[in-house]
């Protein structure tokens, strides 16, 4: 996360020279997630190192650091791969949301405000052809019940199909330059 992130100012962790726990966490979160819709073989002997830095912390960061992830890493991949082509390495679009209950009803995308009162917190990382990479569920004072799993699974599922047009839209509106 920035400095500026959180309400409070925060030192960033690189600068200390030590990633925490929860760095580490995210870090494999988005790597797994990432290499799930990925061709390894297609993409060969190429490194792809990403950054997702966090602008503003308000809930959801790791599932926006996928969604965002995922674009950067179609982005970097067309220096080497022409998209829609065989060799395209991106066998799918992944995106992520927070979801939860709050009160009793579900929320899509929790804000901090939201998150840090709900009963439920679930984050979801789905593929576009309905494949989920992950599901990290939780309950706080009481164990949820299979329909709020289906209504936490539903939302989820509506908010994502909302991140895959956008994610779309992004990478339309940057051109593919001709090799």
């Amino acid at each position: 996360m920035l400095p500026r992130a959180t309400q409070e100012r925060t030192q960033r962790e690189a600068t200390r020279g030590k990633l925490g726990g929860r760095t580490h966490e995210i870090q494999r979160l988005i790597g797994r997630a990432l290499r799930a819709v990925t061709d390894m073989k297609a993409l060969g002997e190429r490194s792809v190192l990403i950054d997702c830095d966090v602008l503003q912390a308000d809930g959801g960061t790791r599932t926006a650091s996928i969604t965002g992830a995922f674009v950067a890493l179609s982005l970097a991949l067309r220096r080497d791969f022409t998209p829609g082509t065989p060799k395209w390495p991106l066998r799918n679009q992944i995106a992520a949301v927070s979801v939860g209950i709050v009160g009793g009803a579900g929320y899509l995308d929790l804000a901090y405000e939201e998150d840090s009162r709900a009963e439920v917190d679930m984050n979801v990382a789905m593929t576009d052809a309905g494949g989920y990479v992950e599901v990290q569920g939780t309950a706080e004072a009481r164990p949820f019940d299979r329909a709020q799993l289906d209504l936490m699974l539903e939302l989820a599922g509506s908010g994502i199909t909302r991140l895959f047009a956008e994610q779309r839209a992004a990478l339309e509106a940057v051109p593919v330059r001709a090799r």
